[in-house]
């Protein structure tokens, strides 16, 4: 019995746990700059300092990314307001 190949990702994993902003940025598929904004709301985790370097943690961007809202989340309303 022969086992079909699986198709090939689009995207490939990164091959290294650390990335740097820009990489961080294309990772979860958005810009360097709204990369920055959503590290200042809290939506992204901050980079590890490796000597002079900034560096984000893989791992933490996929938890981070998991918790985003997805496009069929109810947004929190108040009626009262």
């Amino acid at each position: 019995m022969q086992m079909e190949a699986r198709p090939s990702s689009p995207i490939a994993p990164p091959s290294r746990r650390g990335l740097s902003r820009v990489e961080a940025a294309g990772y979860i598929g958005v810009s360097p700059t709204t990369f920055d904004k959503m590290v200042i709301a809290g939506e992204m985790p901050g980079p590890k300092r490796v000597g002079t370097r900034k560096i984000w943690d893989v791992r933490a961007l996929d938890l981070a990314f998991d918790d985003l809202p997805g496009e069929d989340s109810v947004p929190e309303t108040n009626d009262w307001d």
